[in-house]
């Protein structure tokens, strides 16, 4: 199979990339980031995706396009950025796989999409009403809505994925990541929400900082820890290898989750002898983070099975940070 990656350079993009060669396939890595990967089957196009003349040469002759490349932010100075990235990127790539007559596209939408505050039911199946509370969740409705019209209207089969938040499992132990480091490290918390300009929220927090970071087990404003899905770069990578397979998967929308949440308070227990900090309960204003996806359709349809529980991440996180 000829397969064009977008994303090529992002952390789910080289994990597929790589999985795909090692199978047999010819792969085109499409990314705004050089790429020194060297492989006999591996062409590399560096480039973004308002360069529509590179797009069509990256698509020239391919049977797919995974297309796992976007602007994730939640900083409104990039919200512009981001919009011509997710939405009128993902128009670009659409059009130029449909001219080179591609016969699967698969697009990385978000669990942001639902609610993830206050969701209408749980565990959110693929049903649940499209309701972002994010421009990026906004991003990918958009992105979403654009993929559906080039199936239906230039007969481009399409799989739609909604990842739960996928990271590394060593992002886990890094204070500074940009997918850990805010949700459980109270420094990295206290910087995210000064990007924001939440100024309230960051005297909060700046009440439980005596100069020593801290693991924090964030809450709703009763002291429930926040609850939500967090999915291993290897298995999200495993179910975007599948919907490029499966027979049933075109026309269908898959959530990719764990098999269950991990609540706060347990993923910090899991940190803390790890990290050797201080833990905090933090009792946020503000609506409540209780969110879980329903993944019984991609195990269904496209046989995808999570491999990776929150506490095997941390477990292989912290082997792979004692072999260093």
């Amino acid at each position: 199979m000829n397969v064009l990656v977008t994303g090529a350079a992002g952390r789910v993009g080289r994990l597929v990339v790589s999985r795909l060669l090692a199978r047999g396939d010819a792969v085109v890595g499409f990314d705004a980031m050089a790429s020194n990967r060297v492989h006999d089957l591996y062409r590399s196009v560096v480039a973004d995706f308002s360069d529509e003349m590179a797009l069509a040469s990256a698509c020239e002759g391919v049977d797919a396009v995974l297309h796992l490349g976007a602007l994730m932010s939640w900083l409104p100075e990039q919200q512009e950025k981001m919009f011509r990235a997710n939405v009128d990127g993902t128009r670009h790539v659409l059009a130029a796989a449909a001219r080179a007559g591609a016969t699967r596209f698969v697009f990385a939408s978000s669990g942001e999409v639902y609610p993830d505050r206050n969701p209408q039911y749980l565990p959110i199946d693929e049903n649940h009403p499209r309701k972002p509370l994010s421009p990026y969740g906004l991003s990918k409705v958009m992105g979403e809505d654009a993929v559906r019209f080039f199936e239906r209207v230039h007969d481009l089969p399409s799989v739609i994925l909604r990842f739960s938040h996928t990271q590394d499992a060593t992002e886990l132990l890094d204070e500074d990541s940009f997918f850990s480091g805010s949700r459980f490290y109270l420094h990295a918390k206290i910087k995210q929400q000064q990007g924001f300009g939440n100024d309230a929220l960051v005297g909060l927090l700046q009440t439980l900082d005596n100069g020593a970071n801290k693991l924090v087990v964030s809450c709703n404003e009763s002291g429930r820890p926040h609850r939500m899905g967090i999915c291993d770069t290897r298995d999200t990578a495993a179910g975007v290898i599948r919907a490029l397979d499966a027979d049933r998967a075109p026309g269908e929308t898959f959530n990719l989750a764990p098999p269950s949440a991990t609540s706060f308070d347990e993923a910090v227990e899991l940190l803390r002898p790890i990290k050797n900090l201080e833990v905090v309960r933090f009792n946020q204003p503000g609506a409540d983070l209780n969110y879980e996806s329903c993944g019984r359709k991609a195990r269904e349809i496209l046989g995808f099975e999570s491999e990776w529980s929150f506490r095997r991440m941390v477990a292989d996180a912290a082997a792979r940070a004692g072999d260093r």
